[in-house]
């Protein structure tokens, strides 16, 4: 496991869900901004080549099982220094199972839903954000997803869970007003990760007609969006961001050639 000693002059940012996907490139985009980032993810094989990559650190997190998150939680404080505070939290760790419609819905996938992107995302920011006012200068994003802003049929376990992360983050905006924290919701639509191939439990042909006849987003460009947002002066809070493929109006809604 890759636990180097983080540089003197460099401010710690945690990202979850890091081992891949848009979590894998935000840790790259925040190296190259200067950031030490601390990544957490269940694979952590896979974790600790991405932190050895960037410079980073890696640390064991399964965001659903809360002795995962103390123990996370606890390997991140001790890494803090007066020179390396936490300064950043990404909250990417999540993701979507199944389509079925209410009427046939599964509740254990449901429950991994609201796991992974509600209690998950609670969890890992609950334990955090001591140590972000602490640094003067905090910052916590969370990628949400257009699935917390609308509705689509077959989604509705994922866009129930995701608009509960999304109310919960936006919540957070007003209970920190006046601490040294900022507060960001990042919300993409259609980005071809490994997301499409959980939803669907590894079927590829499946996940692959998602993003078939249209030129998706990719991983980086969410990954730049975070790193331009936690970037701005201090004073400068980007509240929420959507961003969407330009082949896409809404979650249901493709121009597909």
């Amino acid at each position: 496991m890759s636990t180097p000693t983080p540089g003197t002059d460099r401010p710690l940012a945690v990202v979850t869900g890091a081992s891949s996907g848009i979590g894998a490139a935000t840790a790259r985009a925040l190296a190259a901004d200067g950031w030490h980032p601390v990544l957490g993810a269940r694979r952590v094989e896979r974790l600790t080549e991405v932190a050895e990559e960037v410079g980073g650190t890696a640390l064991p997190l399964d965001v659903t099982d809360a002795d995962s998150v103390a123990a996370f939680v606890d390997g991140v404080r001790d890494l803090v220094t007066p020179q390396s505070p936490l300064r950043g939290l990404v909250n990417n760790a999540g993701g979507a199972k199944g389509t079925e419609k209410v009427i046939e819905a599964d509740e254990e996938k449901w429950r991994w839903m609201w796991e992974s992107n509600v209690l998950g995302t609670l969890r890992v920011t609950k334990g955090l954000l001591p140590l972000l006012i602490d640094s003067g200068d905090g910052h916590v994003v969370t990628i949400t997803s257009i699935a917390g802003l609308e509705v689509y049929d077959g989604g509705s376990g994922y866009t129930a869970a995701k608009h509960a992360e999304g109310a919960m983050h936006r919540t957070l905006r007003g209970e920190l007003l006046g601490e040294p924290v900022r507060v960001t919701e990042i919300a993409p639509g259609a980005v071809e990760t490994e997301f499409a191939l959980v939803r669907f439990a590894g079927d590829e042909d499946r996940a692959a007609k998602v993003y078939e006849g249209i030129t998706p987003l990719v991983a980086e460009d969410v990954a730049e969006v975070v790193a331009f947002a936690m970037s701005r002066p201090s004073h400068v809070n980007l509240d929420t961001i959507v961003l969407k493929p330009r082949d896409q109006a809404t979650g249901m809604r493709f121009h597909r050639t």
